[in-house]
């Protein structure tokens, strides 16, 4: 059930708008951990207390929608178009979501305004973008990431008609980037291993809607392995760019759909989702009505 519902049950005198504020305030723990978000899941073993002489919390106003947040990891919903990280040691002033999560925790915890970069997304690609408020945190974030203990679903529309309903690739990508484009390792090329799953969530005349799973985290992994196995992602200019047209798509329609992994602070299962962007809607709603014709 909802953390607010469990509340209630908890403290029968407490409203559900009430709930939601003492949740709010960071005046809520669950097993032990400050949680942030009335409508996280709970499944009932967890320990919940609420501490009404707790001070409030800061209010803060984030310029990027928050998908989860507690004392230990905040989640956005990073757009496309937006570097995650800035281009390079000297551009300070650029923007990026790193910077606007920052600037966030400065306003939120002033005197512990620690933010601690965990993965990226591509620049023009959306979705779930995880980042830790403490350093322990961001340690144990990171080796799940490095023993491929998270859970990373993307939605991709793709050029092709995809062989079977579910494949994976799994071919090592080249270190060194030509043209500013990375690819699948030639025989002695120092390389990385990568691997992608995919399935089949939708097809339409010339293309189709996957779900891709990543088991490694390669800077663009999906759109490299999707392109070489024939189905790029639309709209890719740079592994995609001999696509058919089938969308006016002004990013590849790439989206991060889901974080998945055992929080570090309790142990327990937290799973963040974020909704379809409108242009990754409109697209897919353009290859729907080509199916219907």
């Amino acid at each position: 059930m909802r953390l607010d519902v469990a509340l209630i049950r908890a403290h029968p005198a407490l409203s559900r708008r009430k709930a939601r504020e003492v949740i709010e305030k960071g005046q809520v723990t669950v097993d032990g951990a400050t949680s942030l978000d009335a409508g996280r899941s709970v499944a009932g073993p967890e320990q919940i207390e609420w501490n009404p002489n707790r001070p409030a919390r800061r209010r803060a106003r984030s310029s990027l929608p928050l998908l989860y947040e507690d004392a230990q990891i905040l989640v956005v919903d990073k757009p496309a178009g937006l570097l995650s990280v800035p281009s390079s040691p000297e551009a300070t002033e650029e923007d990026t979501v790193l910077a606007r999560v920052r600037d966030y925790v400065r306003h939120l915890r002033p005197r512990q305004p620690y933010v601690g970069l965990v993965h990226r997304l591509d620049r023009d690609t959306s979705g779930a973008l995880a980042f830790a408020l403490d350093p322990e945190t961001r340690d144990a974030l990171r080796a799940l990431f490095r023993h491929h203990r998270i859970e990373r679903r993307y939605l991709a529309l793709v050029a092709g008609a995809p062989r079977g309903e579910r494949g994976e690739v799994d071919l090592a990508l080249r270190d060194e980037y030509e043209g500013g484009r990375r690819g699948v390792a030639r025989t002695g090329e120092p390389a990385r291993p990568a691997l992608t799953r995919w399935r089949v969530v939708e097809r339409f005349p010339a293309a189709a809607l996957l779900e891709v799973e990543l088991e490694t985290g390669r800077q663009h992994q999906i759109r490299v392995h999707l392109a070489h196995v024939g189905l790029p992602v639309l709209g890719d200019r740079l592994y995609g760019k001999d696509a058919p047209r089938l969308v006016s798509a002004g990013r590849q329609m790439l989206h991060a759909r889901r974080l998945g992994f055992a929080h570090p602070g309790t142990g327990q299962s937290l799973g963040v989702e974020s909704p379809l962007p409108p242009d990754f809607a409109k697209a897919l709603a353009t290859l729907r009505a080509k199916t219907r014709r």
